[in-house]
């Protein structure tokens, strides 16, 4: 299982994802970065070690196309000092991974992320409608669950590498790939890079309901603009809120760099390469 790395103390000079090994986090960092010096930790290593200085990078999904935004978001909102460095979206098609010597008729019980279930439920609802599914807090993490069950009859959607770190074997490949199946995943680093010329930038507003249009109607007079707006709690009250609001440009780079300069209520979140 060579894909499997042992998490040190220091975390120095490492690049940490949401683990285990065999997930789609696991996969766009391979793609990313290799893999060398990555380290598979829990959702609170992952992002206490970043926030700690610990971790160079950490690698987060945060939107998918066809449920949205995913869990993690809030959390990378959460953190005081966050600095998205990239994007990396990635057109995914699941595998369904089962121990060797299982078939297709063999599987009565099958693992997934929640989000994998949403994604893949066209295709179960119609090759296997009767298919127990059980939840798991990521594809590594089914995989596993599969790789360790002492029967034929279970199997995990994810990304092939897991059939590789689990010594499964795919019995289905390229489930639901295609333009709708599209997740979205930031780096988080410490420093923005310098603009390239078709750049993104993600700001917070933390905002009343009353003034949403002032701060928007900012955005449209500074000309900047806008590709998405995701609204997410504010965890204070019900009508206020936060928005990540992302925009064309970057922030070292009129005009966003006179905005920021003239409306402190946008948190820069990071400014990287447009993909």
């Amino acid at each position: 299982m060579t894909w499997m790395m042992t998490m040190t103390p220091s975390f120095a000079g490492s690049i940490g994802y949401l683990g285990p090994a065999g997930s789609w986090t696991h996969q766009a960092c391979l793609d990313l970065f290799g893999p060398n010096a990555l380290v598979p930790l829990t959702r609170d290593e992952l992002f206490s070690g970043y926030a700690s200085g610990k971790l160079t990078q950490a690698c987060v999904p945060v939107t998918t196309s066809v449920v949205g935004v995913t869990p993690y978001l809030d959390a990378v909102l959460d953190l005081p000092d966050a600095v998205v460095v990239g994007e990396y979206p990635k057109m995914l098609g699941y595998s369904l991974l089962a121990r060797p010597g299982a078939t297709l008729q063999d599987i009565k019980e099958v693992f997934a992320h929640p989000v994998a279930f949403e994604e893949v439920k066209p295709w179960l609802d119609r090759e296997m409608p009767t298919v127990k599914r059980t939840e798991s807090a990521s594809g590594g993490a089914a995989a596993k669950t599969v790789a360790e069950s002492a029967t034929l009859d279970k199997a995990s959607f994810g990304p092939k590498v897991g059939a590789s770190v689990y010594a499964l074997d795919a019995l289905v490949d390229g489930i639901e790939e295609g333009p709708h199946n599209v997740t979205r995943w930031w780096v988080l680093g410490r420093d923005l890079p310098a603009p390239t010329g078709h750049d993104k930038t993600s700001l917070v507003l933390s905002t009343a309901d009353d003034n949403l249009n002032d701060a928007l109607r900012a955005l449209m007079q500074a000309n900047v603009a806008v590709l998405t707006i995701y609204e997410r709690p504010s965890k204070k009250t019900l009508d206020t809120h936060r928005y990540l609001v992302e925009v064309a440009g970057h922030a070292a780079q009129e005009p966003l760099a006179g905005l920021l300069k003239a409306h402190p209520e946008f948190r820069l979140l990071g400014s990287y390469p447009r993909k």
